[in-house]
């Protein structure tokens, strides 16, 4: 079984809580804070397994989760950091977030490593927050929640060159003569029912990835036959070797097989179809209307595509096209094929995630750097609620709020908290 998307949830580990302690010393009436600061949480990677050749392992484990990090203690004792977690996949797999479509990583070389998810920030303990005025503080900071998303992991064949054309034109015997790889082969339509891969060795001492991409279908851009989950594997490779029957031995037509493929990659993906593509005419060998080949020809050289005459059964021309096929890889780049946007990195003093809304007499304060603060402080102690509107204050929301027109005695909402605003 060859799997190649799959959706899990993964979550990096909660930082621990600060401590709020005081030193009890003999002969000493007071000590000091010494609570400690919480260990942060484990962070989630995802790191490319040489060994590994699909998701399969996937379908049956679909959550994971990065160490926790400890509480810190008194006597200024840190709290341990939570364990990072690795999770394995094949080279070839992109990482999406499940609900943005974003794409977090593209695992497209050895030993390529990643962080997903960033472990929660451990709290500080009371002891950062004395000062001279404030020399015994009874709150301390819990532990940041570590990042949760649900994810997607696609898995794309890694390949230099990729065998495209609807079933049955040959491509599996291709394949099988070409390289030393076994593919299923049967008179019938969707023998392949997952992508086989082959290494082509020329006799030149060169060597490249060949893969036979399952039957493409006229609307396999919108699901049909097998569909778009063959199509994703086209996008990895550099050139395209597009395979024919030009014998019309199932009463089709070359020319319009040529056209409706070519359309079905345009549909997916406009990248895609301005690949380098290389006609094969296929089956030469119980060719009976020269016509048939004459008009692929002309439309192959209108689209200044090169074509080349072969037998996948009897193995004419073969040695030709891939001694064309491996100079022409030599003058394509390799490069990563998959795009994708840096991820943001988010910061305390980011304004842009704070928002403030109204909702009939209520206002209601929304942001991460808010909600952070928010689970830090101890509502019930007067020097910690003091910390906490001296932290308002520098991220801007005080400034917010009375821009949005807020007035002694109105209700401001932060989580689930309902605090009155006293200027």
């Amino acid at each position: 079984m060859f799997t190649d998307y799959v959706k899990i949830t993964a979550k990096a580990g909660n930082g621990g809580n600060g401590a709020i302690s005081f030193r009890r010393e003999k002969y000493v009436a007071a000590g000091g804070p010494d609570g400690g600061d919480g260990g942060k949480g484990g962070d989630v990677y995802f790191k490319v397994d040489p060994n590994a050749n699909t998701l399969i392992e996937f379908r049956y484990t679909k959550k994971f989760k990065a160490e926790n990090g400890k509480n810190g203690e008194g006597a200024n004792k840190y709290g341990k950091s939570g364990e990072d977690l690795i999770i394995l996949v094949p080279i070839g797999t992109v990482i999406k977030d499940a609900n943005t479509n974003q794409i977090l990583a593209d695992l497209s070389h050895e030993e390529q490593k990643e962080l997903i998810l960033k472990g929660g920030r451990g709290g500080k303990g009371n002891s950062h927050f004395a000062t001279a005025t404030r020399q015994a503080p009874r709150f301390a900071q819990d532990g940041e929640d570590g990042e949760e998303k649900e994810l997607i992991l696609e898995l794309k064949l890694l390949a230099d060159v990729g065998l495209i054309g609807f079933p049955n034109v040959g491509k599996s015997t291709f394949l099988s003569m070409t390289t030393s790889a076994k593919p299923k082969i049967a008179d019938y339509h969707f023998t392949t029912l997952e992508p086989n891969l082959g290494v082509v060795k020329t006799n030149y001492g060169d060597s490249f990835v060949i893969a036979d991409i399952p039957g493409i279908i006229e609307g396999a851009s919108e699901g049909n036959g097998l569909g778009i989950q063959f199509l994703r594997h086209i996008e990895r490779t550099r050139l395209l070797l597009h395979v024919i029957d030009v014998s019309g031995s199932e009463g089709r037509n070359p020319v319009e097989d040529f056209k409706k493929i070519n359309a079905e990659l345009k549909k997916y993906s406009e990248k895609l179809s301005q690949r380098t593509q290389i006609v094969v005419a296929n089956k030469v060998d119980i060719l009976q209307d020269e016509k048939l080949y004459k008009e692929l020809e002309e439309t192959a050289q209108k689209n200044q595509m090169k074509i080349f005459r072969i037998s996948a059964a009897t193995g004419e021309g073969i040695d030709q096209l891939m001694q064309y096929v491996s100079k022409t890889l030599k003058t394509l780049p390799k490069e990563d094929l998959i795009e994708y946007e840096e991820r943001k990195i988010y910061t305390l003093k980011d304004e842009e995630e704070i928002k403030v809304s109204k909702e009939e007499d209520i206002y209601i304060v929304t942001g991460k750097p808010v909600e952070r603060i928010m689970k830090r402080v101890n509502i019930g102690d007067n020097e910690s609620l003091y910390y906490f509107q001296k932290s308002l204050e520098e991220l801007g929301v005080n400034e917010k709020l009375k821009k949005a027109g807020v007035k002694n005695g109105d209700i401001v909402k932060i989580l689930d908290y309902e605090l009155e605003w006293e200027e």
